[in-house]
C-alpha cells in the first residue's frame, strides 16, 4: 500500500472517481475483505473449444453436458444412491429441460414424488458446482424470478431444532402446490450447466461446411462468458458482411460445395435465385459439373484475380490461372507443364481480359453485395464477432489464436512490409487484427482486399498454405492439388520454438501453451493433439463431418480447471431426438494434458491479478481517508 507522501495528484485524482463507488471507510474495508476472500477461491473451469464448422447439434449438445463434466458430477454425487439408468434420465432433464419434461408427462412419470426428489438432486448438484464460487457471484448466475429461492435451498444449514430443514420442505412443496416445477427445473438446469463452465474460449471457424452457424451464433450471443479467435471461415464472413467481393464469392462457393444453402437464403435472407438463374441459362451439365458451381467459380476466380493484380505486395501472381487456359485444346499450363481441363465450359471469359465480369456477374456481384450488407440478423452476428473476437488472445497463461505465427524456414518470424512498415511476429498479429476492424469500420478497398488475403493468403495467421481452389476445381492430376503450408506448421512441433512464440506475446509462464486449432488431427493416423513436449494444444477434432472419417473422432474440448489440464475426444453425436428416446449421450475419452504443481486460485489468474491491483488501489482509498486526503461522503 502507497503511503500518504506518494500520493500524486493524479493518482488522488483517481482515488476521488473510486470514492464515488466506495464512499465511505466501511464501503471500503468491506471491499477489501470481499476482494481478498475472492483472490483465495480455485480458479473458475474454462472449456476450449475450435473449428465448429457449423455442425450446431453437435456443438449444443456438448454445450449443454458441458464436455461430459457434468456427467462426472452426477456420477461421483450419485454412485450409489441411484441406478445408471436414473443418472442418464437426470443428466437428459438437465441438457435438454422442456423436451425431456414434455416426454415423460407423455409417458405419464411426472408425479409429486417424482418431482420432490428431482428437485432435490438437482439442488444437491447446483450446491456441489457452486462450492467454488462466492455466494454473489452465483446468486448473480441463477435466473432473476427464482434467484432467493434457490440461493436459499442451495445454501441451506443445519440446525439444533430442524427448523431450516421444514422451512426448506415447505418451500419445495410450494413450488409444487404453485405449478411451478416446470420453470423451477429449468432454472436449476440452467444454473447447473452455467456453473459448469466459467468461461468458454471458442478458437476459430464456427463458420462453413455444417449447415448452421447461425444457429450456433445466436447460442453463443446468449452464452455469460466467451471470447473467440477468429478462423479463416470467420474472417471470409466478416469480410463478406462488410462488403468484400471476392470475400462474398468464396461465402457462396463453400456452401453451394456443401449444399448449405438453407444458411444464406432462410438463415441470413440473401437470396441465390438470380445467380440460380444466371446459372442455368448460361452453363451447360454436359460435364457433370453443376451449372451454378460453375457460374460462381468463374465469378470467384475473376474477382480474385483482380484482387491479386491490385495488390503485388501479396506476392500470388502463382495464383493468377484464368488466363493461362487454352480452351481449343482443353489444357492449362501451370509452371511449364500443361494439364487437361476438366471443362471448357467458360463463356463468359474475355480473353482479351480474363479477369473482367460479364454485365450479368456485374449486375449479380452488386445484388449479391447489397444482400450482404442489409442482412439485419448478419450485422448482429458479425458485430458480435468483432465485439467479442480477436486475432489472438492472451489469457492466463495461454496463447490462443486459430492458426499459426508466419515463420521462415529458419524458425524466426516471418516480416512483411506493409505500406513502409515492417511487421513480425506479435506487431503483425496486432497489425491484421486492426485492419480487420477497419474493414468492418470504414470499408475501404484495401482493407476489404485484406480480409479476403486473411481468408487464403500462405502467409496469413488464420490460413497458411497456397489455397489451390482452381486446380482442385477444374485439374484431375492431383499433384497440383498440394497445397504447401507455412513453417510454422513444422515448427510447432518444436519445444523451443513455441517457447519463443509464448515469450513474444509475453507469456513466460513455465505452465504457458499455445492452444490452436484449424489442422485437423488425424487420429487415425497416430497423430496426437498435444505437441512439443506438451507446449501447444491443437483441438480441431473434426466437428465437422467432412473431417470424422479422416480425424477418426467428432471434436475435442480442453478443460483448464484448478488441478490442470485435460483433453476430451468426443465421438460422432447422431441427434436430439436419440438424446432423448433413448438418454444417449456423446460419449467421451478424458486425457490429462498436465497437472498444475499446486491447485490454481483466483488469484495466480489474469483477472486475479487485477482484483489484487484494485485491492492495493482500496487500501490506499481507506489511508486517504483517515488521512483526511478525501473526505467521506454520506450513503
Amino acid at each position: 500500500m502507497k503511503n500518504e507522501e506518494e500520493f500524486s495528484a493524479e493518482y488522488l485524482k483517481y482515488l476521488e472517481l473510486l470514492s464515488q463507488s466506495f464512499p465511505t471507510q466501511q464501503a471500503t474495508f468491506t471491499e477489501i475483505i470481499n476482494l481478498q476472500a475472492i483472490v483465495n477461491l480455485p480458479k473458475g473451469t474454462e472449456h476450449f473449444m475450435s473449428d465448429l464448422h457449423g455442425e450446431y447439434e453437435a456443438f449444443y449438445h456438448i454445450l449443454n453436458n458441458c464436455s461430459g463434466v457434468i456427467r462426472e458430477k452426477v456420477e461421483t454425487i450419485f454412485a450409489n444412491s441411484m441406478t445408471s439408468e436414473e443418472q442418464d434420465d437426470l443428466l437428459t432433464l438437465i441438457y435438454y429441460p422442456k423436451e425431456k419434461l414434455d416426454l415423460l408427462n407423455r409417458k405419464n412419470k411426472v408425479n409429486d414424488t417424482w418431482r420432490i426428489q428431482t428437485l432435490h438432486h438437482l439442488l444437491r448438484l447446483a450446491k456441489l458446482l457452486s462450492s467454488k464460487y462466492t455466494r454473489s457471484k452465483v446468486r448473480k448466475s441463477m435466473p432473476e424470478e427464482f434467484r432467493f429461492v434457490i440461493d436459499e435451498l442451495i445454501h441451506a444449514q443445519s440446525d439444533e431444532d430442524n427448523n431450516r430443514h421444514v422451512y426448506h420442505t415447505k418451500i419445495l412443496d410450494s413450488i409444487i402446490e404453485t405449478g411451478s416445477t416446470r420453470e423451477f427445473i429449468y432454472a436449476l438446469a440452467a444454473l447447473i450447466k452455467r456453473l459448469a463452465v466459467d468461461h468458454l474460449h471458442i478458437i476459430g471457424d464456427i463458420y462453413d461446411r455444417g449447415g448452421h452457424a447461425d444457429k450456433i451464433m445466436d447460442n453463443l450471443m446468449q452464452h455469460h462468458s466467451l471470447d473467440i479467435q477468429w478462423g479463416n471461415h470467420d474472417i471470409l464472413w466478416m469480410g463478406a458482411a462488410a462488403g468484400s467481393d471476392a470475400c462474398i464469392a468464396n461465402v457462396l462457393r463453400n456452401n453451394i460445395r456443401y449444399n448449405n444453402l438453407e444458411i444464406l437464403e432462410s438463415g441470413y435472407g440473401i437470396s441465390l435465385r438470380p445467380l440460380a438463374l444466371f446459372a442455368r441459362d448460361t452453363y451447360t451439365r454436359e460435364d457433370n459439373i453443376d451449372p451454378l458451381v460453375k457460374a460462381i467459380n468463374v465469378i470467384l476466380f475473376k474477382l480474385e484475380g483482380q484482387t491479386i493484380i491490385r495488390h503485388p505486395e501479396y506476392n500470388m501472381d502463382d495464383r493468377l490461372l484464368f488466363h493461362k487456359m487454352n480452351l481449343e485444346e482443353g489444357t492449362i499450363n501451370i509452371d511449364r507443364e500443361t494439364y487437361p481441363l476438366k471443362s471448357v465450359d467458360f463463356p463468359t471469359r474475355n480473353s482479351i481480359d480474363p479477369y473482367t465480369l460479364s454485365p450479368e456477374e456485374h449486375r449479380i456481384v452488386i445484388d449479391l453485395r447489397t444482400a450482404f450488407l442489409e442482412s439485419e440478423r448478419l450485422a448482429r452476428h458479425m458485430s458480435f464477432l468483432y465485439s467479442h473476437g480477436s486475432m489472438y488472445r492472451c489469457f492466463n497463461g495461454n496463447l490462443l489464436f486459430h492458426g499459426g505465427i508466419p515463420i521462415n524456414e529458419d524458425g524466426t518470424f516471418h516480416e512483411m512490409f506493409y505500406n513502409g512498415k515492417s511487421y513480425k511476429g506479435k506487431a503483425f498479429m496486432d497489425y491484421a487484427d486492426r485492419v480487420a476492424r477497419k474493414a468492418y469500420e470504414q470499408r475501404d478497398q484495401d482493407s476489404l482486399d485484406y480480409m479476403w488475403y486473411l481468408w487464403c493468403g500462405d502467409k496469413s495467421p488464420v490460413s497458411g498454405r497456397v489455397v489451390k481452389t482452381f486446380e482442385r476445381t477444374y485439374i484431375e492430376d492431383k499433384r497440383t492439388w498440394e497445397e504447401p503450408q507455412d513453417p510454422y506448421y513444422t515448427w510447432e512441433k518444436d519445444p523451443d520454438t513455441c517457447v519463443r512464440i509464448l515469450h513474444e506475446f509475453g507469456i513466460d509462464s513455465p505452465q504457458g501453451h499455445i492452444i490452436n486449432g484449424h489442422t485437423p488431427v488425424k487420429v487415425v493416423q497416430g497423430e496426437s493433439p498435444i505437441r512439443a513436449g506438451g507446449k501447444v494444444l491443437c483441438i480441431d477434432g473434426g466437428f465437422c463431418r467432412a473431417y470424422q472419417s479422416s480425424t477418426g473422432i467428432a471434436g475435442y474440448t480442453l478443460i483448464f480447471n484448478s488441478h490442470g489440464l485435460r483433453i476430451k475426444a468426443h465421438y460422432p453425436f447422431k441427434d436430439v431426438h436419440q438424446v432423448l428416446m433413448t438418454n444417449a449421450d456423446i460419449g467421451s475419452d478424458s486425457t490429462q494434458v498436465e497437472m498444475e504443481p499446486q491447485r490454481v486460485m483466483i488469484g495466480d489468474t489474469d483477472n486475479g491479478k487485477k482484483i489484487l491491483t484494485m485491492v492495493e488501489d482500496l487500501k490506499a482509498l481507506l489511508c486517504a481517508y483517515r488521512n483526511g486526503l478525501i473526505l467521506e461522503r454520506k450513503v
